[in-house]
């Protein structure tokens, strides 16, 4: 009779495992249970496969929002020369993009390749380490968020980050429109799209569009470190924006400082101011709303740790 090993209880025997040397008990864990054939997959895997968060990396979101948190800490710690001429940058490297999309639908009469082509600003604003008003709606809210930070070192990075990059662009418009006589009909048409968008559903819609798509970008671009892969969401970004003609309160602004800088415009900059306005509270509150908010919502037990070990900063009276 063929000898077979059995468990105490007389059930069936042990498979081959068992016979070249397996314990008893790895082989019980890499069992099927009834209704698993076929699945390849260990019980636990299976649960854990059904449970409330199936299909949820919250280790990639993690790491996501740490690198977050810590950018921003270090955005709004900087000193105000550094703040100043970060701004400053940010908006001549946007700029660079106004330049190629007013010169290429110029030549070409294309909006949406011109749209292409202003993505030339956002690989700027990427591969140059500076930032835009509008990319401060997710990494410096979240370290406020997650108290490594003060809301009024949040007020202040937003009103010198605004200022300088609307600095910057103006003095860059300025250079393209002087250099570049073709980008003048182009600029004018663009500024008077934009200032056509007074306070109303659809430009307020509009740039809450605006203010998800470019915090969406900043995101995507802190999930990964490679620079590579960040730039792809620069140039998508950089399409929506300005091919789509979303209101955005940093890129209309430039375009509408390129029209009148051009002359014989319908409108001025009291319109300018009315409607760059109304679009930074719609990109304030796309950004943070549609995207910061929720972003954080996907790892609240990550978000607890970081309230939970607050920065010196601000537990300091």
């Amino acid at each position: 009779m063929r000898a077979e090993t059995q468990d105490k209880t007389g059930s069936e025997p042990y498979p081959d495992e068992v016979r070249k040397g397996a314990q008893p008990d790895e082989v019980r864990k890499g069992a099927q249970r009834p209704g698993e054939a076929g699945t390849g997959e260990r019980p636990d895997e299976v649960a854990d496969a059904d449970g409330p968060d199936a299909g949820l990396n919250e280790k990639e979101i993690e790491d996501t929002l740490d690198r977050t948190v810590g950018e921003g800490r270090r955005r709004m710690h900087r000193g105000w020369a550094a703040l100043t001429s970060t701004g400053l940058v940010g908006g001549i490297d946007v700029g660079t993009g106004v330049l190629a999309m007013l010169v290429v639908e110029a030549r070409t009469g294309d909006k949406l390749l011109s749209g292409l082509a202003f993505a030339i600003g956002f690989i700027a604003l990427t591969l140059a380490r500076s930032e835009l008003f509008t990319e401060d709606f997710l990494v410096p809210v979240s370290a406020v968020i997650a108290r490594q930070s003060r809301l009024r070192s949040l007020m202040r990075l937003w009103v010198v980050t605004a200022a300088t990059n609307l600095a910057g662009g103006w003095v860059f418009c300025y250079l393209i429109i002087s250099s570049f006589p073709d980008a003048k009909k182009p600029a004018i048409e663009a500024g008077a799209y934009y200032t056509s968008l007074t306070p109303g559903w659809r430009s307020f819609a509009l740039a809450l569009l605006g203010g998800a798509v470019i915090t969406l970008m900043t995101w995507m671009q802190h999930a990964t470190e490679s620079m590579g892969v960040k730039l792809v969401p620069a140039v998508t970004t950089g399409f929506l924006l300005a091919g789509l003609q979303l209101n955005h309160a940093i890129v209309a602004s430039l375009l509408t400082f390129a029209g009148l800088q051009a002359g014989h415009t319908s409108y001025g900059y009291l319109d300018w101011a009315e409607c760059a306005s109304w679009a930074a509270l719609g990109n304030m509150v796309g950004g943070i709303a549609l995207v910061t908010l929720l972003r954080l919502l996907q790892v609240p037990d990550k978000v607890k740790e970081h309230v939970g070990n607050p920065s010196s900063t601000v537990t300091a009276r």
